[in-house]
């Protein structure tokens, strides 16, 4: 039997057509993907571009009247804020605290607009102790126990319970504080941190943990609005107002992890704000989504069922930085979708009303410490 044989230059041949023609298909497969990335990046350069051209005659004039107002401000209530308010410890070193014995001035409501709120905040990440941030604010005297505090040189305009949902994020949390408490004070705020922990072994519950934090909140004060903040999401603007008169409110509008570009139009994750009227009527979050994704965006459709219309900061205000995670995150919640379709349905049924807890409750330096054991059977959705 006669063996076939091909010529050398003939198999050379069929591997050129043949690493031709994979390259080829190769490129017509990858190719949209790549020009789509590239106009992606296009886009959200033009968009950056053009929002910093439309900002920029308004912060110029801005400027001018912050800097007139920090004459007149200093003259009234004697302290001197340093040209760099963005580092907490510089704060701390500088300002110079009013007396215990002082009295608010008559009908002096503190303004949403202060010199004391530069704008771009300088965010450091870098890893610090909850026991350092507390020794760092016990500088201050007027941060009661709890994180409880008010300014002396105004009345605040509007009382501020900030709740984080927590469960093994001891490295985010006092970056955050180190971070969050200057600001707030800078735009002279009434404001208290409750830090909501689930304990468990059950998926991680941040919207009935969000729930449990909004009732316990309310046993303390008559609180004008709730901020629902990720203990992960740094601010980058001491101007992103956090309080109450814009509510519903997305504050989280550009985060670096989506290039700063909102993802999709009724994205309303990371930090948001409602009065505490707002959240009773739309019955606050839904219980049922045990696991990672969709709580938001149910929230969102509660919002938009009770005729209310979310506003978010313009400009850069609503830039955040994501604190990077050193162990694995959350499980998906893979049974999100099927509620999500039912959600109008399922809103009387499912938040503040079905909702039972039993809190383990301690009081720190710098927040108050609400500890839960969460599971389905402590807030159970009837079927619809």
């Amino acid at each position: 039997m006669r063996i076939l044989r091909i010529p050398n230059r003939s198999v050379f041949a069929l591997l050129f057509l043949f690493c031709l023609s994979s390259s080829f298909l190769y490129f017509i497969y990858v190719a949209p993907g790549l020009v789509n990335t590239y106009l992606f990046m296009m886009q959200a350069q033009g968009i950056m571009i053009r929002e910093s051209v439309k900002t920029m005659g308004s912060q110029m004039y801005e400027q001018v009247v912050r800097s007139t107002y920090a004459k007149m401000n200093s003259s009234l209530n004697g302290t001197d804020y340093p040209d760099d308010l963005n580092d907490s410890e510089t704060y701390l070193q500088t300002t110079t605290f009013l007396p215990e014995d002082f009295t608010y001035q008559a009908n002096l409501m503190c303004p949403e607009r202060l010199p004391s709120m530069k704008g771009p905040i300088n965010v450091n990440m870098t890893e610090i102790s909850l026991e350092e941030i507390q020794e760092l604010f016990a500088k201050d005297p007027y941060i009661q126990i709890g994180g409880h505090w008010k300014p002396r040189d105004c009345i605040p305009r509007w009382k501020v319970a900030i709740l984080i949902p927590f469960r093994n994020r001891h490295e985010h949390l006092p970056i955050l504080l180190k971070h969050l408490i200057p600001m707030l004070q800078h735009q002279r705020l009434e404001f208290a941190f409750y830090v909501i922990e689930q304990a468990g072994f059950h998926p991680f519950n941040r919207a009935m943990l969000f729930n449990v934090g909004f009732m316990e909140a309310l046993k303390d004060m008559d609180w004008d609005c709730v901020i629902f903040h990720d203990v992960d999401h740094i601010p980058e603007n001491d101007r992103n107002y956090y309080g109450c008169g814009q509510m519903p409110r997305h504050f989280a509008a550009k985060l670096d992890k989506y290039m700063y570009l909102l993802p999709y139009d009724e994205f309303f994750g990371g930090v948001s704000g409602l009065t505490v009227e707002q959240f009773r009527k739309i019955n606050g979050f839904p219980n049922a989504f045990w696991g990672w994704g969709g709580e938001d965006d149910d929230l969102w459709k509660r919002v938009q069922f009770a005729g209310l219309t979310v506003t978010r900061p313009g400009g850069d205000l609503g830039k955040y930085k994501s604190v990077p995670h050193h162990h694995r995150g959350e499980v998906q919640f893979l049974g999100r979708y099927a509620l999500l379709r039912h959600s109008k349905e399922r809103q009387k049924l499912d938040g503040l009303q079905n909702l039972k807890y039993f809190p383990n409750i301690t009081v720190e330096a710098l927040f108050k410490n609400i500890t839960v054991n969460l599971t389905p059977e402590l807030a159970p959705v009837r079927h619809y």
